[in-house]
């Protein structure tokens, strides 16, 4: 059962027990919303389902979890992820492997390909280290090159540090690739790990572009340190653009396939990343955070120019949805940065899925 349909099985019930209640039964595929995403034939589907249900004892389950260290985060649970309150597919859990609070803070997501150059991998370690210096948790996926250099500077920060957040396709317990044993443990010691499949899953192929929109989601700025044109980063990027996040890219060698797909996202004009401290000036935690306020009003300081001013314009005094806004302004991926901008400088409120001006509409 992936994603989509849990979630539609559960927005058909009025609570859990009676969405499972159905798979058992054999039902699951009665109400016309789940029986839409289950693929050709919904009643054979349910069928299977209501077989290897009937093989599981929930509570059993929920035991072993809690036996192995592993809290589960739904929509009720306290801990849950503001970011995912409003999220347009959401994880119906998370189990998590470590501290919750990690999920809290201030995110940066950092992807890229596996096959990383030298330098690729130094540029991930450097930026999540310092990233996470400044209190900002990391997130990535764990695996080999740019996502495990990420975790690994994140690790070597110093107290008080913002920590490291891995999202993983499988279970919390299942360690891939292999060779990251010691650092899925690290990570849960220093931060969370996180998945939406429960202990004993294995990560199947199709699991890894679902986990990567959880990537996305946990985030509040997305960056892309090294990645071909196509692939798993590309997905991370789609993701954040649905959830309009923020997109940066570090800049690669022309003529390097490893960076082809950054190059191409800095060309639509992503946020460009040199160091930690253009993605703290993104979240609003760098130096263009100076020109807020203590109340958080906009200040005197010079007007927003370029790209800025044609997102600016096109943010209503009422809320107006993130696709309206990049679409009024013609700038592309930039309108995403530019909205962080203006929010930090106290220009514009954020709100679920929309984005507000400030200030007085008939001035």
């Amino acid at each position: 059962m992936g994603p989509r349909q849990l979630g539609a099985l559960l927005e058909a019930h009025a609570d859990p027990e009676g969405a499972w209640a159905s798979v058992v039964a054999g039902r699951a595929a009665a109400d016309p919303a789940v029986a839409s995403v289950l693929g050709r034939n919904p009643s054979a589907r349910a069928a299977r389902w209501a077989v290897q249900a009937r093989t599981v004892e929930p509570h059993e389950l929920l035991a072993r979890h809690r036996a192995a260290g592993v809290t589960l985060l739904t929509p009720w649970h306290p801990a849950w992820p503001a970011r995912l309150v409003d999220d347009p597919e959401p994880p119906a859990m998370l189990c998590t492997r470590g501290d919750p609070a990690a999920l809290a803070g201030p995110a940066c997501a950092m992807v890229g390909t596996r096959s990383c150059s030298g330098e690729g991998r130094r540029i991930a370690h450097d930026i999540g280290r310092d990233l996470a210096d400044a209190g900002v948790a990391v997130v990535s996926g764990l695996a080999l090159g740019i996502d495990g250099a990420a975790h690994r500077g994140a690790l070597t920060a110093g107290p008080g540090a913002g920590g490291t957040v891995g999202v993983v396709a499988g279970g919390v317990d299942v360690t891939y690739p292999p060779s990251h044993a010691a650092l899925f443990d690290d990570v849960a010691a220093a931060g969370a790990l996180v998945s939406e499949a429960p202990l004993g899953t294995p990560p199947e192929r199709w699991r890894f572009p679902a986990r990567n929109r959880i990537i996305a989601a946990l985030a509040d700025v997305v960056v892309v340190v090294e990645s071909h044109d196509r692939g798993g980063s590309m997905h991370t990027v789609d993701a954040a653009i649905e959830r309009g996040r923020t997109v940066g890219a570090v800049p690669g060698p022309v003529r390097s396939p490893a960076s082809a797909g950054t190059n191409a996202l800095l060309a639509d004009q992503a946020l460009v990343v040199r160091d930690a401290q253009d993605v703290l000036v993104a979240l609003g935690l760098g130096h263009a955070a100076l020109i807020r306020s203590a109340a958080g009003a906009p200040r005197s300081g010079p007007a927003p120019e370029g790209a800025d001013a044609a997102v600016l314009e096109a943010v209503g005094f009422a809320p107006t949805t993130t696709d309206d806004v990049v679409a009024a302004a013609g700038v592309g991926l930039a309108a995403l940065t530019s909205l962080h901008r203006l929010t930090a400088a106290g220009l514009v409120d954020p709100g679920p899925g929309t984005w507000s001006r400030r200030g007085d509409p008939g001035r």
